[in-house]
């Protein structure tokens, strides 16, 4: 019989220092690029949201990360797969930045440079990753009523200061929706079919509804819901989270150059945290990791 191919996992729960919390991430080490058919494979057979793959790249000198979801789409941007990969990666004390300038450390997500900083958290020892993402481009505002029907929401469950329902892109472009309060949050019930319809139509992922929050732990609650490429509800979203602190910064709501964090996955159960902060030439998204399971999967 011939031996087949062991590729070493983990899995991740990411943006929390808590196993079963946070969103969960499987993350496997290969040697180089997999055939597309075997990313596929592997996602769907783990059916989490997302599976990153990484491997140390010599030539890019620089720790290579694809991220596919279970129905075979590749994931761009710094979100939770990025975070929970490098996380994985640091765990593993594999030195991925021993090559790179000091003061610019990077990884390849896909064939794109990110810039990420890494601290360990001195009590815990996990490693803490803050991630780069571009300044926040406002888009077009979407009409609320469009949006409140694919929720099964009214548009004044809409309504949260002047704030509207409005496109903002960091690494992938969601729409940002306001909600009034905490109730009417957690009361949402998405329509995944209307979801595409408005995604397909303006040109954006996923919605990441919101409501501001008096708690001093965190700034905004949210909920994130992408059906277009497979995510009926997300426990945390980097590439949502770093918008959404744009918005927020552009309208006032909160400060630049100053770290608040924004709470979701209470719905599911799975509270994540996530770091953020607005600064002029860039958007910091971070957070830390905890592996809940490790083992071997077969090609």
């Amino acid at each position: 019989m011939n031996e087949r191919t062991a590729l070493e996992y983990y899995v991740l729960d990411v943006f929390s220092n808590k196993s079963y919390k946070g969103n969960p991430l499987s993350v496997v080490f290969t040697d180089d690029d997999l055939a597309l058919e075997s990313y596929h494979n592997i996602a769907k057979e783990f059916g989490y949201s997302e599976t990153s793959f990484v491997y140390y790249s010599s030539a890019q000198k620089a720790l290579h990360v694809r991220s596919f979801t279970p129905t075979g789409f590749e994931v761009d941007g710094a979100g939770h797969n990025l975070l929970g990969a490098v996380c994985a990666a640091l765990f593993k004390k594999i030195s991925i930045f021993q090559e790179q300038d000091e003061t610019s450390h990077f990884v390849i997500m896909k064939d794109s440079p990110i810039r990420l900083t890494t601290s360990f958290d001195p009590v815990t020892e996990y490693p803490i990753v803050q991630m780069h993402q571009k300044p926040a481009f406002i888009g077009q505002e979407i009409p609320a009523s469009l949006i409140a029907k694919a929720l099964g929401l009214t548009i004044d469950d809409l309504t949260l200061g002047e704030l509207l329902p409005t496109i903002v892109q960091t690494e992938v472009a969601h729409v940002m929706v306001p909600i009034k309060n905490r109730r009417f949050l957690h009361d949402c019930i998405p329509d995944n079919k209307r979801l595409i319809e408005i995604s397909k139509e303006y040109g954006f992922e996923g919605f990441y509804c919101f409501t501001t929050s008096e708690n001093q732990d965190y700034i905004a609650e949210a909920r994130f819901f992408n059906p277009l490429i497979g995510i009926d509800e997300d426990a945390a979203t980097g590439t949502a989270a770093g918008p959404l602190i744009g918005f927020l910064t552009q309208n006032k709501y909160t400060k630049p150059n100053t770290e608040y964090k924004i709470l979701q996955g209470v719905k599911l159960n799975q509270p994540s945290l996530i770091e953020v902060m607005s600064r002029e030439n860039d958007i910091l998204v971070g957070g830390s990791a905890v592996i809940t399971m490790r083992g071997e999967i077969y090609l």
